[in-house]
């Protein structure tokens, strides 16, 4: 048995969860919606970029939870589920969850974008070990911060290496599947990096170390960059 980890948005999802829901958000006037998007559209090309302030955009991402009480947010992430992350879920990409555990290997999902937006993408995935940046709760209420080192860059490394020790796992044999070069410091720590749809940065990148590249969009058709679904076992 070996893990076998994967990143979220652009690598499962044909989209970005995180910026996703600030659309939906302002969308919806849950936000202001002309400041809220072109924010979170700046933070993207940030992101893109390799140039993100973390902690600047977790400041902006989290606020907006402190505005509303917990069921009024599980109304609007269930409405979100339901209409913008069901129809971007990438068919390769659950198979090769499915794969992963039919061959009785661990699946986890880690992922810079907060949990209160992820943990339930991750149950629909059928993924039971999600990593993500958790958001403080006091009372029932979001403060907007975080707890603990955000999961982006290294700190999925670090998140990665704690939860190993606390379950008594090892990263022999482990993959990782991302598309951003963001997630090169975890791409390197694993046995076997795989670039799925990657970024122009991670392919030149992958191209260079003989990593595998894929694609979870081609193979069912979809607009993406060039490869299959098959990886080296």
């Amino acid at each position: 048995m070996s893990l076998a980890i994967f990143d979220l948005d652009n690598t499962l999802l044909e989209g970005d969860s995180d910026y996703l829901w600030g659309r939906f958000m302002a969308t919806h006037g849950l936000v202001d919606p002309e400041q809220h998007e072109a924010a979170n559209r700046q933070y993207l090309a940030d992101y893109e970029a390799g140039t993100l302030d973390i902690d600047a955009y977790l400041r902006f991402t989290l606020e907006p939870l402190t505005r509303y009480t917990a069921a009024e947010l599980e109304h609007w992430r269930s409405r979100f589920l339901e209409e913008e992350i069901r129809p971007i879920v990438l068919p390769a990409g659950e198979e090769r969850i499915r794969h992963h555990i039919g061959s009785g290997d661990t699946v986890m999902i880690i992922t810079a974008t907060n949990a209160f937006i992820t943990a339930p993408i991750a149950r629909l995935l059928g993924v039971e070990h999600l990593l993500a940046t958790r958001p403080e709760r006091l009372q029932g209420r979001y403060t907007g911060r975080f707890v603990g080192v955000p999961t982006f860059r290294e700190g999925k490394v670090q998140a990665l290496r704690q939860w190993l020790a606390e379950h008594d796992e090892t990263l022999a044999g482990s993959h990782f599947y991302s598309d951003s070069h963001n997630d090169l410091p975890l791409l390197e720590h694993v046995t076997r990096p795989v670039a799925v749809d990657p970024d122009p940065q991670l392919r030149r990148i992958a191209t260079a170390r003989n990593w595998p590249i894929v694609s979870f969009r081609e193979h069912w058709g979809r607009s993406g960059c060039a490869g299959s679904a098959s990886v080296p076992e």
